[in-house]
């Protein structure tokens, strides 16, 4: 397993499998209040959490789940990462001797290379950067496993801004043998090295397609998955995007045109009215909140594995 979790493309299907694998673990011994090996995994270690963009789900799973496999945290302030305060290769340098592990939710992914440059003897976690949303994928990846058991040959469409949620949906998604859908206004689709790296990633025939159209994307999916239209640091641009995404809006009708028993999903923070109706997320179909409980599993297994056998 890799030594950083920067990116779903560090792991392999197989280290994604086994990640996944483990959560449900966890989250059947936690419901049952039985303990496992893994309690300790993380005994005597420190986990930073230096976060620049806000964090509910992010900032209270990870507190949670280190304290529960044994690790303690630490909280980092934002301001550390202000570049006319210290240079960050410095920032890396000085953590490196005094925690094992940085959770770092920051803007640019460069940043995140950085500190796995300047700080060997760190391991980094990418909980959230412009471009990708790893720890997202795993806990969607988990939820969806728990609805059908296994994604293979499944079809997930995602409908809204090609951004870095549906980035590394896609990644796990194709990793897992889903086919995916990706439906998006002109300009705002995904980066071209995501569409350059599917043919690599893709396992078991599966099959990244894009639109704009998101009711041809959604036509027969499995599941329905969007986001946010204007995301962190993107706030000038509201009254365009909130103009340029109002067809993209998941509500019953999409819903209706996806399979009877499709699934709908979103990362949350939702904008009740904006990307998705009210009704859709308070529907039997949501499982919105079920992947915000995973989150706390998922990352327990990522962090498990980040730490299994590396001293």
């Amino acid at each position: 397993m890799p030594k950083h979790f920067l990116s779903l493309l560090d792991y392999t299907p197989d280290d994604l499998a086994r990640t996944l694998a483990l959560a449900a673990e966890l989250k059947t011994a936690r419901r049952a209040r039985t303990a496992t090996p893994h309690a300790t995994a993380l005994a005597g270690r420190h986990v930073g959490l230096l976060f620049e963009k806000p964090s509910l789900r992010t900032r209270v799973t990870f507190t949670i789940g280190v304290g529960e496999l044994g690790g303690s945290v630490v909280d980092i302030p934002s301001d550390v990462m202000h570049a006319d305060r210290e240079p960050l290769h410095d920032v890396a340098r000085n953590l490196e001797r005094w925690v094992d592990a940085v959770v770092i939710r920051t803007f640019a992914q460069a940043r995140l290379t950085i500190f796995t440059e300047s700080a060997p003897g760190l391991r980094i976690v990418n909980a959230l950067s412009d471009e990708e949303h790893p720890c997202q994928a795993l806990a969607d990846m988990q939820t969806l496993q728990e609805h059908w058991g296994s994604v293979e040959g499944r079809t997930i469409a995602f409908v809204g801004d090609g951004n870095n949620v549906a980035t590394s949906l896609v990644h796990a998604g194709l990793m897992l043998g889903a086919h995916m859908r990706i439906a998006t206004p002109k300009g705002y689709g995904l980066p071209p090295d995501v569409a350059e790296v599917a043919g690599r990633i893709a396992m078991k025939g599966a099959e990244l397609k894009q639109y704009v159209d998101p009711k041809e994307a959604v036509k027969g999916a499995d599941a329905i998955y969007t986001d946010v239209w204007t995301s962190m640091g993107q706030e000038v641009e509201y009254a365009e995007r909130s103009k340029t995404f109002s067809r993209y809006q998941v509500n019953d009708a999409m819903m209706a045109r996806a399979k009877a028993d499709a699934l709908f999903m979103h990362c949350l923070p939702a904008h009740r009215g904006q990307e998705v109706s009210d009704d859709v997320m308070e529907s039997s179909a949501s499982v919105a909140f079920d992947q915000a409980e995973n989150r706390l599993h998922a990352q327990k297994a990522m962090l498990v594995a980040l730490f299994a056998d590396k001293g």
